[in-house]
């Protein structure tokens, strides 16, 4: 009688051979596809459970997405960059983290915990890219699990996406080395990292070091990615001013210029005991934001209760320059050249170069209107 496949065994037959490794002496491999830097010796798998040594070669996830739809790119969040526009979102399965309160834990911790598991759909790059240009998405972005662990496969993605003339990015949690930062930076835009607290303590809870995510973010600003940094205020968590000001001081630290998300919680996976975060709370550590001299600071996933910092203004003479509702744009008054039409200065990001036009406008109807669109099953929309 056959066995009844586990989803270990289909993941491992959706793989190829890895680029992200060295050898070391004593025939084990180091992959270093995040800073884990894990040594894996033959049949064992490194801390994703998904990349794993099988005859002293690494074998790393390919040819398949465990989540797939089309979001606003604010959504991502990356609101310095194309305002307006649609991102084709993929996603893999596993993650070199643990966190209790993942809002994607269904593909990011299989392997890992048995409710979680969602079923991979075999798809290729130059199919992904098909389905991007379909939907009039301009950019395609790896999310819904680590994407530093599935870097190999990113990458395939990527040089189709940029070929095909379109934008791409990571949305990740930062626990990155500089080989594999190296590695992605010729085919990709847009890096987003999840600050998660700035105590080691909390985490080593979630898997990782602080002083690891921290020259994370250091090294992908140094690398000239468009580096845009969340911070998930999370009640009883990492909340307390203390935290909150650190956070603020440290990505000052790395550059002013870099925006500043600061989003609600709410409750999900194994962290249902902790409290919904308020306007209240996100104004403050905006607040925290603005005594450290970040120049764009965001409140997020409240849409409508933050005042005006769902908002880009200019940092000089504060005229509204991207005025938002949630992930939709009510208004967009930057020039071409990425300037204040009021005093000139220079606003950093990835912008439209067209007539302002060219940016797609809402209402605040759009708000319930602007939601993401399931892409899994338009395969047939595919040329030939």
């Amino acid at each position: 009688m056959a066995t009844e496949q586990t989803l270990a065994d289909v993941l491992d037959q959706m793989t190829t051979d890895g680029e992200l490794y060295s050898d070391t002496e004593d025939g084990r491999i180091h992959c270093y596809a995040c800073a884990h830097n894990c040594i894996i010796g033959e049949g064992r798998r490194g801390i994703c459970k998904v990349r794993f040594n099988e005859g002293g070669r690494l074998r790393v996830p390919w040819g398949y997405v465990g989540a797939l739809q089309c979001d606003p790119v604010e959504k991502k969040p990356f609101w310095h960059a194309m305002p307006g526009s649609d991102a084709l979102t993929f996603g893999m399965l596993g993650c070199d983290l643990h966190c209790a309160y993942c809002q994607n834990w269904i593909t990011s911790q299989a392997l890992r915990d048995t409710n979680a598991g969602a079923l991979p759909m075999q798809i290729t790059p130059r199919e992904l890219v098909a389905l991007a240009r379909a939907q009039g998405a301009k950019f395609v972005v790896s999310s819904y699990n680590e994407p530093l662990i599935t870097s190999e496969w990113a990458v395939a993605v990527f040089k189709e996406a940029k070929a095909a003339g379109l934008l791409t990015g990571y949305v990740s949690n930062g626990n990155a080395t500089r080989e594999v930062l190296e590695y992605i930076r010729p085919w990709t835009d847009c890096y987003k990292i999840d600050l998660k607290t700035m105590s080691d303590r909390n985490y080593r809870k979630l898997g990782t070091k602080l002083d690891h995510v921290l020259e994370g973010v250091r090294l992908v600003h140094e690398l000239g990615f468009w580096l845009e940094v969340l911070t998930l205020v999370v009640p009883g968590f990492n909340d307390s001013d203390a935290e909150l000001r650190e956070a603020a001081q440290f990505v000052a630290s790395v550059s002013p210029d870099i925006p500043w998300h600061v989003t609600a919680f709410h409750p999900d996976y194994k962290m249902m005991d902790h409290d919904y975060t308020t306007a209240r709370h996100l104004l403050r550590a905006v607040e925290f934001g603005r005594e450290a001299g970040l120049r764009y600071i965001y409140a997020g996933n409240l849409p409508g209760q933050v005042g005006p910092w769902e908002h880009t203004r200019c940092p000089e003479c504060q005229a509204t320059l991207i005025e938002r509702i949630g992930y939709v744009i009510l208004d967009y008054r930057l020039t071409p050249e990425g300037t204040c039409p009021d005093c000139g200065t220079m606003i950093p990001g990835l912008w439209p170069k067209g007539a302002r036009a060219e940016v797609r406008l809402g209402s605040r109807f759009d708000l319930y209107q602007r939601i993401p669109r399931p892409v899994r099953r338009l395969r047939s929309d595919l040329p030939g």
